[in-house]
Order: structure tokens, then C-alpha cells, then sequence
């Protein structure tokens, strides 16, 4: 049986690479091409798609009647007003890519390849994680599978696709402005408050009450509830810094049961969304990384100042398995699953 599938949120950055992924993918079977919608600015721009020239349509509720399938790539706000109109024009199945529907109870919270069994209980909505979130719960996943998590500590270090096309521009922008007015022996003056160029920022969202920021906190949440284990001790730091595409992120686990060097790494080995880099000094790096399907993992090794506790540094590209391809993953076990 092939589907009717509708991608909202098409002219983002994300929506862009999901139509990408849709080209080469063969498991999720598209009984006519995707329908694509935008905003009323979008409308009527024409985005090739395999051999043929798709056209974006305004985004409304009337627009989605006859979809078994809709992946919004779009924000929290569209999702908010957007996805329940979907439902009442009868689309079977919901992913949204976006933070809006994380947290509801009786909306699944899913990484493919971490929890995939949760699908079986969506009520037409399935939400995806945060983009740091998603490559963080599948080294986590293995782990508390194998030997049980006691603490996890995560710094992350997140690049500006992760704050939209916007913030990428502003990036080059402030590049061009520097190179165009300092030298090299001067030193660097602000441009403004919490510039991207030449900078580290310890600031994603806003600070809530408890010091933490927001994309922290959903760090925490997320992995809680995706792991179903709400209990779990974990912190974290987010923090932008000037890459274009690619987070990265500073791994500490302490495990509940004793394990080697040698068995962390097997273990992680063993997922087929992982890919190891077990080689003591080889690492990935974000520019190495982007455009590529797994989530890198490299700097593996033992804390000397506690025990049973282990180091990692985890690379991966955001756009993909942070929101597009993941999105799709899901979509395709969602069928597979006769869930749609």
C-alpha cells in the first residue's frame, strides 16, 4: 500500500533535506509526490523534486484533506495552530520535527533506532527530539541497555543551523564585517551582544528560573523520557559556537554496572546508527561529519577520577539526524508497523 505524504515547513532548511533524503529513500512507498506547503510568501515557488517540478502551496487545514502522512518542518507556532486542523482533515499520522508536542503525555517522543516501540501507541501526532537531544540518546540508549545508567553529564557545543537559516547568514555577515574592518593585529572588538563570529556562547533559549536554559532543560527531559526512565541523573551545558552545520557534544557516563574500555566500545559498535571512531587519536569533527547519516563517536575512554565512568566525544550532523532524518526514519517504521 503507498501513501499520500505532505511535508510543511518545505522551503525551510529542513524541509529542503527531507525532500533530499525522499529522492534516494525506497522503504516509505509515495503513491503520488510529496505535496510541499509554505507560507503565504512560499506559495507558489517550485522546488525540484527527483524529475519534476513541485509547486508549494499555502499552508492551511483545507490544504491537507487526503494525506495519510504530513512531516512538519516548520516552527513550534505553525505546529501549535496547524497540526490539529491535519488531524481534522483526516491525515492518519503526524511528525513534527519541532518542540512544540515533546513533552505532552500522550505524544510518543522518538529516535528511531532508541524507542521505535513507542509509535505503536501515537494518537496521530509522533514528536521529534531536540537536535542535541537526538544524537545524545543513542550512545545513552546503548548504554543503559548494556550496564545501566547512574549519571550522565553532556556539554554541548551547537552550530548555527541549529537556530535556523537566519543565524546562519548573521554568521557569515559578522565574518565579512570583521575581516572587512580589524586585522589580525588588532584585537577583536563585539560587534554585538552575543555575536556568533569569532565566539562561544554558554546561551541556547532563555534562562528559567532554576539557572538552567531551556535548551538545556529539554536535554534532560527529552532523554528522561525517551529512555523511560525519569528518574535518570543527568545535566547539562548547551552552547553555540561558530560552525555551520554539526553539533558536537562532550560525553561524561558513570554506569550502574561494571564494564571495560573494550565492552563500552563494542557495545556502541554493535548499533547501526552509530559509527565508532575507536582509534585512540582519531576524532570526528563537525565539517568532517556533515552531510552524513550517523552519529560519530570518538575520544572514547575511561574517567581516572571516578570509577566505572567513561569519556566520549559525539559528532553529528543536526539537520539530519536532529530533525530530517530522523523524521523520516520514523515515518518509514511508522509503516512498517502498519501505523499510518
Amino acid at each position: 500500500m503507498s501513501i499520500k505524504l505532505g511535508i510543511l515547513g518545505a522551503t525551510g532548511k529542513v524541509g529542503i533535506e527531507l525532500l533530499k533524503l525522499l529522492e534516494k529513500c525506497t522503504d516509505l512507498p509515495l503513491e503520488i509526490p510529496p505535496q510541499l506547503f509554505g507560507t503565504s510568501r512560499s506559495a507558489g515557488r517550485k522546488i525540484k523534486f527527483k524529475n519534476q517540478e513541485l509547486i508549494v502551496e499555502e499552508s492551511s487545514g483545507q490544504n491537507f484533506a487526503g494525506l495519510d502522512l504530513l512531516i512538519s518542518c516548520a516552527n513550534g507556532e505553525v505546529s501549535e495552530k496547524l497540526i490539529p486542523l491535519a488531524l481534522k482533515q483526516g491525515v492518519k499520522l503526524v511528525i513534527d520535527t519541532d518542540s512544540y508536542y515533546r513533552m505532552e503525555a500522550n505524544v510518543p517522543l522518538i529516535t528511531s533506532g532508541v524507542n521505535d516501540e513507542d509509535i505503536n501507541w501515537h494518537q496521530g501526532i509522533i514528536a521529534g527530539p531536540n537536535c542535541s537531544t537526538a544524537q545524545l540518546i543513542i550512545p545513552l540508549k546503548v548504554l543503559h541497555e548494556a550496564f545501566g545508567l547512574k549519571r550522565v553529564v553532556v556539554s554541548t557545543y551547537q552550530s548555527v543551523s541549529g537556530a535556523g537559516k537566519a543565524a546562519m547568514d548573521s554568521l557569515f555577515e559578522e565574518l565579512r564585517e570583521i575581516t572587512d574592518k580589524q586585522s589580525a593585529n588588532e584585537s577583536l572588538k563585539p560587534l554585538k551582544k552575543d555575536q556568533f563570529a569569532f565566539n562561544v556562547i554558554p546561551k541556547i533559549s532563555k534562562f528559567m528560573e532554576n539557572g538552567y536554559t531551556k535548551e538545556e532543560w529539554k536535554v534532560i527531559a527529552e532523554t528522561r523520557k525517551m529512555l523511560h526512565a525519569p528518574e535518570l541523573a543527568i545535566t547539562c551545558t548547551a552552547v553555540r559556537v561558530p560552525v555551520l552545520v554539526g553539533h558536537s557534544e562532550s560525553i561524561n557516563v558513570e554506569l550502574l554496572s561494571p564494564a571495560s574500555l573494550e565492552q563500552v566500545i563494542t557495545a556502541l559498535k554493535a548499533h547501526e546508527n552509530l559509527e565508532v571512531w575507536a582509534e585512540k587519536e582519531t576524532y570526528p569533527t563537525p565539517i568532517e561529519v556533515a552531510g552524513t547519516e550517523p552519529v560519530h563517536i570518538g575520544r572514547i575512554r575511561k574517567d581516572e577520577s571516578t570509577n566505572n565512568a567513561f569519556d566520549m566525544w559525539v559528532v553529528a550532523d543536526n539537520l539530519l539526524i536532529g530533525a530530517a532524518l530522523n523524521a523520516l526514519r520514523i515515518a518509514i517504521s511508522a509503516y512498517k508497523k502498519n501505523k499510518i
